[in-house]
């Protein structure tokens, strides 16, 4: 009986060995251009709500609609939609129905609703378009001004400056705080309020364009930690009245004005105000015909920061009642205030990070957070008085949702480790699902690595999260060097539990090389509440670089690595993090790639840096402990260093000033520009990027 039972075993390997040698080789380029090379999963990006509750997605020349409960499309063209553009030409539309749509497009707005048709145009040089709700007007700059476009041949500039430090309509603190843009309509689309900065105070960095015969400067406004901001704050306009008037505040000249909120009447604009040192927040009301400050509504200070990166969420249908998210627990959570200040109740008191609040309806919040498990993200409802919690998405894995306008479906798009991607639509009430797409493996054709979750702990007892990325023909018997990617910054996770459990195909191709890819969140990153990441406050990379450590000390444990063989590799905050363990566990690693890294954190912008390192004058010995100027005489590995000389971001100033003191030190450093290129290559020289930093991870991790 054993000859069958061998014969199977041996049919088994030859056919598994077979099956290996039949799937394609990912090359470097495919890896690093994959979303153009079709090997991302196609998981119906830009679906979207109709005001009718069906959903929508443009696809090329048409328009597809979806309907929640039923399987099956439906086409629409330009000629059903009844538009003279070709939809083909067309890249962004809003489709409510088929009687109100509008797109913004190559210097023309157009809208449908049911008063009619309007069409009016706008430079094509024009930048941060912004529809009003109505569709009748749309605000946009052009260099430091704001303009208004309200039919075919009528435009008007609402600011006038001619000095260009005063900068208008534009997203300002270095879209910190959540900011994203810097134009905001009123509710009923008759008033247009809008950031405004004043940088004349701020230093000029120049930056050096080739492009031009002789090479010209061309200089950014770039606030360096200590040094003089710029001064934030918001003009109103109204269209109607004609008239143009700036809100009143009574904080100091370089607190920050961020986020803004219209009261749903219109009476009243709502700011987050936030002082210099980022610990003292104040949610202030305004007039908005006189622009008075008329009272703080609530206050929030912390001995760490305050990051306020919210607006406020008012109650529907009503005026003095709304919604704010707050870490003061210890957490992100919810908060239901009225515009007196008082605190009705704290609605949700999770020991876990909301992220997101989609809605309110018949007194139920429907919202976002990660749940227990920090590598998801899922969604949730609850009553406003913090009653009957319930989780809407069952299935592990990351989960972005949107909320039909009836409040009865949930738009629900996921993916996990298995799983490249299912777009479905949850009944709320009934609970059942009608699954729209399923994503096919893109990579299902070529020899791809294995992804292992692994949980450790740092030296404090806080559970860390990691990912180990091993070759397609992984063999335990054997031994791999390894290559560890790192961040290790706030506002970053990089360990998630969906398609690939958030890793990039190039660490599958070097995986495939014979490496082990290695990456941990420790203290300082996103997702796991304000504790765990505020433990970095004023020592920024001396926590992270020991949990990293952790993680090498696991990697050691496993007998198929090889110890005396441990790259490292990071951009930006993990271009700082490789480069401060180089200096400082020499003993650890063999070589490391800094791609953008901050060098000495008084050299970094003042909203991020001061943030967490507090300013300089201030906090002396923790910008001193974690400048790494004076530990370049302590490199004794191979370690390249990547800048963009474009770079606006952290400026090339960080990684030159390193190099000038490796010569000091008389420490051997390689150096490679990318001319014209800014805080990352993109484009096609991304390949050329990733061939420079991988060849040069396996050539010097002997």
């Amino acid at each position: 009986m054993r000859f069958p039972f061998l014969f199977f075993t041996l049919f088994l390997v030859i056919t598994s060995l077979f099956s290996q040698e039949a799937r394609k080789e990912l090359t470097l380029k495919d890896a690093v251009l994959g979303y153009y090379k079709g090997l991302y999963p196609d998981n119906l990006y830009g679906l979207d709500w109709t005001s009718t509750n069906s959903l929508y997605k443009k696809e090329k020349d048409a328009l597809v609609l979806y309907q929640p409960t039923k399987k099956g499309t439906k086409k629409l063209y330009s000629k059903d939609l009844k538009i003279n553009t070709d939809l083909a030409k067309i890249r962004r539309l809003t489709f409510e129905n088929d009687k109100s749509l509008h797109y913004v497009q190559q210097g023309e707005c157009y809208a449908k609703t049911k008063n009619g048709e309007i069409t009016f145009s706008y430079p094509k040089k024009a930048e941060n378009l912004t529809l009003s709700p109505t569709k009748k007007q749309l605000a946009y700059t052009i260099k430091n001004n704001l303009y208004l476009a309200h039919s075919l041949d009528s435009a008007e500039a609402i600011t006038k400056h001619v000095d260009p430090n005063f900068v208008a309509g534009q997203s300002i603190h270095r879209n910190e705080f959540g900011i994203k843009n810097g134009i905001f309509w009123s509710n009923n689309g008759e008033i247009v309020a809008f950031y405004e900065k004043d940088e004349t105070d701020v230093h000029d960095y120049p930056l050096l364009d080739i492009n031009q015969t002789p090479g010209s400067l061309k200089s950014v406004k770039y606030p360096m930690a200590g040094q003089n901001s710029e001064y934030g704050k918001v003009g109103v306009y109204n269209t109607k009245k004609k008239t143009l008037i700036y809100l009143q505040p009574v904080h100091e000249k370089d607190d920050y004005v961020t986020n803004l909120t219209w009261c749903p009447d219109d009476r009243f604009i709502y700011i987050a105000e936030l002082n210099r040192d980022q610990n003292h927040m104040k949610w202030a009301q305004y007039d908005v015909n006189t622009g008075k400050r008329i009272k703080t509504i609530f206050e929030e200070k912390n001995n760490n920061w305050v990051e306020p990166e919210y607006p406020l969420y008012f109650i529907p249908e009503k005026n003095d009642e709304f919604i704010t998210f707050s870490e003061r627990d210890g957490f992100m959570n919810l908060y239901h205030y009225n515009t007196n200040g008082k605190l009705l109740n704290q609605i949700t008191k999770n020991q876990w990070v909301t992220t997101a609040l989609l809605a309110v309806m018949e007194n139920v919040l429907y919202f976002q957070g990660t749940g227990e498990d920090p590598r998801e993200l899922h969604t949730y409802s609850i009553h406003l008085d913090g009653t009957r919690l319930r989780k809407i998405t069952s299935k592990p894995g990351v989960h972005q949702t949107k909320l039909s306008p009836n409040g009865r479906y949930l738009l629900d798009q996921f993916s996990n480790l298995e799983n490249p991607g299912t777009s479905q639509v949850i009944d709320i009430k009934t609970e059942k699902v009608n699954v729209l797409n399923q994503a096919k493996n893109p990579l299902s054709d070529y020899a791809i690595g294995h992804t292992i979750f692994n949980q450790i702990k740092s030296t404090d007892g806080d559970v860390l999260y990691s990912r180990l990325i091993t070759p397609n023909q992984f063999d335990s018997s054997n031994t791999y060097p390894v290559l560890i990617y790192v961040y290790g910054g706030p506002h970053a996770q990089l360990v998630t539990n969906s398609w690939l459990g958030g890793a990039s195909l190039w660490m599958h191709w070097m995986a495939n090389q014979g490496y082990l890819i290695y990456t941990l969140d420790g203290r300082g990153s996103a997702n796991r509440g304000f504790e765990f990441e505020s433990a970095i406050f004023r020592n920024l990379g001396q926590l992270e670089m020991k949990d990293q450590i952790e993680g090498v000390k696991f990697l050691k444990k496993k007998a198929y690595v090889d110890s005396e063989k441990i790259a490292v590799h990071g951009w930006s905050y993990g271009g700082f993090m490789t480069t401060s363990l180089l200096t400082n566990y020499e003993d650890v690693f063999t070589c490391g790639v800094a791609g953008g890294p901050v060098i000495d954190w008084k050299w970094y912008e003042v909203m991020y840096g001061e943030r967490y390192m507090d300013q300089p004058q201030d906090n002396p010995d923790g910008y001193a402990k974690t400048s790494l100027l004076q530990k370049a005489k302590e490199l004794k590995d191979p370690l390249l260093l990547i800048h963009g000389t474009s770079d606006d971001v952290v400026v090339m100033q960080h990684n030159l000033s390193f190099v000038k003191a490796c010569v000091e030190a008389g420490v051997q450093v390689d150096f490679f520009p990318y001319p014209m290129h800014k805080h990352n290559v993109r484009g096609k020289d991304r390949v050329h990027l990733m061939q420079k930093v991988l060849n040069y991870i396996i050539a010097n991790n002997k």
